[in-house]
């Protein structure tokens, strides 16, 4: 059993002792501890915050605890149901609500769930404001409200269509376009959510066919439901012998977005932000232009220089940030970036909103698509080619995580370093990057070349690296 509290959320495994996963008592802790840290900033007598779920199999369940909480704590609630987690970023601003909480575990499988908690901006909470929420946790700081102050439950599913109206509202969208280029697309919505919302969404910007992969919502996820390469067998043959134009994947919450060309390749979940950048920084007018609006972009350590390339072609300025979505966020408002987000697939435009949103990055990359008027595949050999090799090694409780990454600093000390999200090291056209992952027990190791084997061997030889100074503290101790 896990539990793991970070800036990403309170995230677990379902069952067990509490403390050791997210049992019910965790759920209860957590959700009490969330909403008395938004009543002890908003002043208000009276608190109101969205909650919306993925699909997955715990959902109704933990659904209900969160629902039961909040009511019992004297916080009024509007449950949007099944939903996504942009579509609930979304709704809280809409709402005027103090905040929401978003039940998903996005892209880890079936027996993980967890509490993703936003501020009244629809924003994730801050690293500091995270660290308050877990002080009121550990202290159980939280006072329940007496019976005649009991919340009130007010259930609204009109937020796809509104999230999608959004969408559709935006200059960048060009259905029409869509609509002449007659596309066939195939769908991949690992049976969560998305089932739902993707074939809305792509019949209001009139694609002519959509075949749909698993897209019934019983989080009986089909694969491993993050959306890389080797999860994706089944939607790159559909893709080929539909002889669709693109195949689409999300994963559970609909946050991350990768695509699939005609022949069945993958386009490259670091691309999905490349391409949309591109399509986006083309599409500033004159008057923009001469406003100021520059075109900067954002993604995080471990995304490709592709974007980087792709802005500064455009007079842009790039900048990278820690890892994590917040980080990212933070530093497109410091640097007023009008794209950006993370190589996971993940789109973050502040025109609509401060939050990874695989909707309107479906929009986008079909409009763009569209006016190119030529294949997925060749779109994407417009863009400069780097690889990335993505790795992880998992870890048990002893393991000292920082004393490793440490070791490996000493050990490449002679080549340029960063440390502002664990350990970075540039290697003339090549980096690596290594660091703990918020929300699962496991050191993540990305390398990037513009050779796959270069890349790949650069991980590798991390790795073993790794590997070696494990054994050297399993010895010590």
């Amino acid at each position: 059993m896990t539990l793991i509290k970070s800036i990403s959320g309170i995230r677990g495994t379902i069952g067990g002792k509490p403390g050791e996963g997210l049992s019910p008592l965790d759920v209860v802790k957590f959700t009490s501890a969330f909403a008395t840290w938004i009543k002890n900033h908003s002043k208000k007598e009276r608190i109101k915050i969205v909650v919306g779920r993925d699909a997955r199999i715990s959902g109704e369940m933990v659904n209900n605890l969160v629902l039961g909480t909040l009511q019992g704590l004297g916080v009024d609630v509007i449950d949007v149901g099944l939903s996504t987690t942009p579509t609930v970023e979304i709704a809280v601003p809409d709402e005027k609500a103090h905040g929401g909480i978003i039940l998903t575990a996005s892209h880890n499988p079936k027996q993980w769930n967890a509490l993703k908690l936003l501020n009244e901006k629809g924003e994730f909470i801050s690293e500091k404001d995270g660290a308050e929420v877990l002080e009121i946790a550990e202290k159980e700081a939280y006072t329940f409200a007496d019976v005649n102050s009991l919340g009130k439950i007010t259930k609204n599913d009109t937020y796809f269509k509104k999230h999608i109206d959004k969408i559709l509202a935006l200059s960048l969208v060009d259905v029409p376009a869509i609509k002449a280029a007659k596309f066939k697309v195939v769908i991949d919505c690992v049976n969560s959510t998305g089932g739902i919302v993707l074939p809305q969404l792509l019949e209001a910007l009139g694609v002519e066919s959509v075949v749909k992969l698993y897209c019934d919502p019983t989080g009986e996820f089909p694969h491993n439901p993050e959306p890389l390469p080797e999860n994706l067998r089944d939607i790159s043959k559909a893709v080929v012998k539909e002889k669709a134009h693109v195949g689409i994947v999300v994963d559970p919450d609909v946050d991350r977005l990768a695509l699939v060309c005609e022949d069945g390749e993958m386009f490259g979940e670091e691309y999905t932000l490349v391409a949309v950048a591109e399509y986006v920084l083309n599409k500033r007018t004159p008057a923009e232009k001469a406003a100021g609006k520059k075109g900067n972009t954002v993604s995080n350590l471990s995304s490709t220089r592709a974007l980087r390339d792709v802005t500064e072609k455009h007079g842009g300025q790039y900048n990278a940030s820690a890892v994590g979505e917040v980080n990212v966020v933070k530093m497109m408002k410091e640097t007023n970036a009008i794209i950006g987000g993370e190589g996971n697939g993940g789109v973050i435009l502040p025109e609509l909103h401060y939050g990874r949103d695989a909707l309107v990055g479906i929009a986008i990359f079909l409009s763009h698509l569209a006016k190119y008027g030529k294949t997925c595949s060749m779109l994407r050999s417009t863009y400069p080619d780097y690889h990335i090799s993505k790795n992880k090694i998992e870890l048990t409780p002893e393991i000292n995580v920082d004393r490793i990454l440490e070791d490996i600093k000493v050990k490449y000390k002679k080549q340029p370093i960063n440390t502002v999200d664990g350990v970075k090291i540039e290697f003339d056209k090549e980096w690596v990057h290594l660091r703990k992952s918020n929300t699962e027990p496991i050191i993540r190791i990305y390398s990037e070349s513009e050779s796959e084997t270069t890349a790949d061997n650069l991980a590798k030889k991390i790795m073993a690296d790794i590997r070696e100074f494990i054994k050297m503290q399993q010895i010590a101790v």
